[in-house]
């Protein structure tokens, strides 16, 4: 279990009596037959994560990555312990592999964050799926893509609008695969109450721009229709990809641990045992 962390401390604060308020929406789109996102929310922590285009069963990838997440308690103590669930999650895509080598190249994005007691908030990411914070009416974006085109701002050769539309947007440098080369960075972050968090694939923001995803964050006060409204845009923005919101308001009040945790896209599909069992579906 060779994956490697990219550990960046910010900023914190106690968290002992905040939870999250979380509602999702995901949607195959009008161009797609297979929904390869998935997600997950509770009240201390969501995720979603986006099976890479391309290569075979990412369905498969992003649901086992969140199935693996979810299948023990939710609450972490610290950041060592979230980089040990990824760990296993990215062991058990490997083991997928092993046992059917058809499978190899199979990947996925990850983005979540997790409430932490007395510790602020973690966000863990890989890929270019996004997390954005909405914080006294600022919308910030919270992570870097992991991509051929971000590389490319990066380095000064092509414009931020440029890169919203190049052809080869889609072409990401990371992701978690199994490998024991694969990189996530897991961040602390400072939890403010009244913050907004709002974790998406690319077939959203690949096709909304920021000033629109900023009015319907700013303007929906229901996390739930939030996340339904950021989707239905991407409908008509006629996204081609497949897309998934999720809607986060940090709020006062204890989390209740027992809580179960909400799944959609892929994770819904993939494991309806896990439904069956107790948990609930967007």
């Amino acid at each position: 279990m060779g994956l490697r962390v990219l550990p960046r401390i910010l900023r914190t604060l106690s968290t002992s009596s905040l939870r999250i308020r979380a509602g999702v929406a995901s949607d195959v789109g009008a161009f797609r037959d297979v929904n390869q996102d998935a997600a997950f929310t509770s009240q201390l922590a969501a995720a979603v994560a986006d099976g890479v285009g391309g290569g075979p069963s990412g369905d498969l990838a992003s649901a086992a990555l969140i199935h693996r997440l979810i299948a023990s308690s939710l609450s972490v103590r610290d950041a060592e312990d979230l980089i040990v669930r990824l760990r296993m999650a990215n062991w058990d895509l490997g083991a997928f592999i092993r046992r059917d080598p058809d499978l190899a190249g199979m990947a996925s994005t990850l983005t979540g964050i997790w409430l932490v007691k007395d510790a602020g908030l973690l966000l863990a990411h890989t890929g270019d799926s996004r997390a954005y914070l909405l914080r006294d009416g600022e919308l910030t974006r919270e992570t870097r893509d992991d991509s051929f085109v971000q590389a490319l701002v990066d380095r000064g050769l092509i414009t931020s609008d440029a890169a919203w539309s190049h052809p080869r947007r889609n072409i990401i440098t990371a992701s978690l695969s199994g490998a024991d080369g694969d990189v996530v960075r897991v961040e602390s972050r400072a939890a403010a109450l009244g913050d907004r968090w709002l974790l998406c694939s690319d077939g959203l923001t690949d096709y909304v721009p920021e000033a629109e995803i900023l009015g319907i964050l700013s303007s929906t006060e229901g996390v739930t229709e939030a996340a339904r409204q950021l989707v239905d845009v991407a409908l008509e923005a006629s996204s081609r990809d497949n897309i998934t919101a999720i809607v986060c308001d940090v709020e006062s009040g204890a989390p209740y641990e027992a809580a179960v945790p909400v799944l959609a896209g892929a994770a819904a599909h993939r494991y309806p045992e896990v439904l069956e069992a107790g948990l609930a579906t967007a």
